[in-house]
């Protein structure tokens, strides 16, 4: 049996990734551990414990690496997908720190004790052989790269050029991921996402933030003029490409994945006021954040012709399931909305 340890688990992606795999994988056991900060959230993971003999959660953090430790020697890990990061882009421009010790240092703590317990001869410091089938899976974003002009697309061959302290943490994880490899031989892929969508996404990101405000109508708040241009990725395209990677990805490469889906932050935000039937004089225009890139967009042709892999969402098709899976979970929101995330939201938008 193969143990899969997903870390920040309890986060969008993370929580979306351990239902998918336990669906589609059931002779897998999963470790799902989360340190539980405001992004994370078990209310993502109800019915889980109960319905999934072969899941377990585990609160802690990644840097923690006593408890990582203990972890791999309860449960004979053989894969890791490292989810687990502080990943908004606003609250990394106002404390970078954080970005730095979880995304950077806590990466290396889990490469420096799957590599302890995965080499054959652990004693033998020069030892370049690992037990047959594990793999450390780092979960990147494509803002590593930079920002794009009008016309082109990232590619996995393009140099790291991160404008924001969380991309450049980022970079910085994927470069000790890689270095990793380079230097001990042990088994890696990256993977690096355009920004994902979907359902259980915490409301301080887009889509989740501007539905919220319309069910309360209160202002969206739109950075600049909201022409910058994303890729959008549906949430379970992005964790089937994952699994992809994780079986198929070949030693040491970077995959980018994408969902062929560039829009403008303000027709997003006007496609989600029409379908909710709201005025667009709820748009709020407000200063636009410090280094906010301006077009990203992904080639995901090595993904797609090498492995097998293909988005299934056209963006038409997600935000109309997107936006009613909010509408019907209004719940799930309120009960993730803390006075601390009020606080942050005035202070962020006021």
């Amino acid at each position: 049996m193969k143990t899969i340890l997903v870390t920040g688990g309890a986060g969008f992606i993370g929580s979306n990734f351990v239902k998918i795999m336990l669906e589609k994988h059931p002779n897998y056991k999963i470790i799902n551990i989360d340190s539980l900060t405001y992004a994370g959230n078990l209310e993502s993971l109800k019915h889980i414990d109960r319905n999934y003999s072969n899941y377990e959660f585990i609160k802690t953090d990644i840097r923690d690496r006593s408890k990582i430790e203990e972890i791999f020697i309860n449960y004979d890990i053989t894969s890791v997908i490292n989810f687990a990061a502080e990943s908004h882009v606003d609250r990394s421009i106002e404390d970078p720190e954080i970005f730095l010790t979880t995304n950077v240092i806590g990466t290396q703590v889990l490469l420096d004790v799957a590599k302890r317990h995965w080499k054959l001869n652990p004693k033998d410091k020069y030892c370049r052989e690992y037990k047959n089938g594990v793999k450390f899976l780092q979960v990147s974003t494509d803002e590593v790269y930079g920002a794009l002009g009008k016309t082109g697309m990232f590619v996995e061959t393009m140099p790291l050029m991160p404008n924001s302290p969380y991309s450049a943490s980022k970079a910085s994880a994927d470069m000790i991921v890689r270095a990793f490899n380079e230097t001990f031989g042990i088994p890696v892929n990256i993977t690096r996402c355009s920004n994902n969508y979907g359902p259980y996404q915490f409301p301080e990101k887009l889509i989740p933030l501007m539905i919220n405000n319309c069910l309360q109508d209160k202002p969206l708040p739109v950075y600049g003029d909201g022409l910058q241009v994303r890729d959008w990725l549906h949430v379970f395209d992005h964790c089937h490409a994952i699994d992809t990677v994780l079986h198929k990805g070949v030693d040491g490469e970077v995959y980018n994945i994408g969902g062929n889906n560039e829009k403008a932050n303000i027709d997003i935000v006007k496609l989600i006021i029409k379908t909710l039937n709201k005025s667009s004089t709820i748009i709020k225009y407000v200063k636009d954040r410090p280094g906010h890139d301006r077009r990203y967009a992904i080639n995901n042709s090595k993904i797609t012709t090498q492995l097998g892999w293909e988005p299934s969402y056209t963006f038409e098709h997600g935000i109309k399931e997107t936006i009613q899976w909010y509408l019907d979970n209004t719940e799930w929101i309120e009960n993730i909305i803390s006075g601390d995330y009020a606080s942050y939201y005035d202070k962020m938008y006021s």
